[in-house]
């Protein structure tokens, strides 16, 4: 056998035993991907909850928190939204009202915003101009976001700031835990791994020229 035989064959050998290791460890593979992006902490409470814009479990689940005593103030951001048609921070203040949140207890800031980054941004504002010191906070999203939203908030808020995630349960969801069998949870993976690898060459490398692609 030659020497380029032998690298074909150990070549084929090693694609097979990926596949079969693919067939046979499918969902513990699977399960690895999507895992890696969930950060859940174990709760205490905390000055702020942050409650990052999108649909409206993400409210519920934090107003929850909030009557559970985790935290004192409920912080909405998000401004106006074309896709929902309304003003998130007003309609996050509205759903908490409803449900007997005390208007002292909620703080908002609805100056639009692109990207998480940006909401990171308006936290850090609140906190900086707020009189009473804010030491910790607990943000509020979905679970697949955790991973790029922790790295977003502890980079924006800096070293004298705690902070812990939130992911809102899966049985709260319209997707699910075993992303690979639900098409709108294929999107959500693909989507954050490519916004991870954009959140790393936009704000850690500071390539500025990207901020014309920010979103979400």
């Amino acid at each position: 056998m030659s020497g380029f035989t032998r690298l074909l064959v150990i070549a084929g050998l090693v694609v097979l035993t990926i596949a079969v290791s693919m067939l046979l460890f499918k969902d513990q593979v699977f399960h690895g991907i999507g895992g890696y992006l969930l950060v859940e902490d174990e709760f205490s409470p905390v000055d702020i909850l942050h409650v990052v814009a999108g649909e409206d479990y993400r409210t519920d689940y934090a107003i929850d928190l909030y009557q559970q005593g985790l935290a004192n103030t409920l912080f909405f951001t998000g401004g106006i939204c074309q896709h929902h048609g309304y003003d998130h921070s007003e309609h996050g203040m509205q759903l908490s009202l409803a449900r007997d949140v005390p208007q002292e207890a909620l703080a908002s800031d609805s100056t639009p915003v692109m990207s998480t980054y940006d909401e990171a941004v308006l936290l850090k504002k609140y906190i900086d101009e707020n009189q009473l010191p804010k030491k910790s906070v607990l943000v509020v999203s979905d679970p697949f976001h955790m991973r790029r939203a922790h790295w977003t908030y502890e980079r924006v808020l800096g070293d004298g700031i705690k902070v812990l995630m939130a992911p809102v349960p899966f049985k709260r969801l319209s997707y699910k835990d075993d992303w690979w069998t639900d098409p709108g949870a294929q999107r959500y993976i693909l989507d954050e791994y490519t916004k991870m690898v954009y959140y790393f060459l936009r704000y850690q490398l500071s390539w500025k020229w990207l901020a014309r692609f920010d979103t979400e």
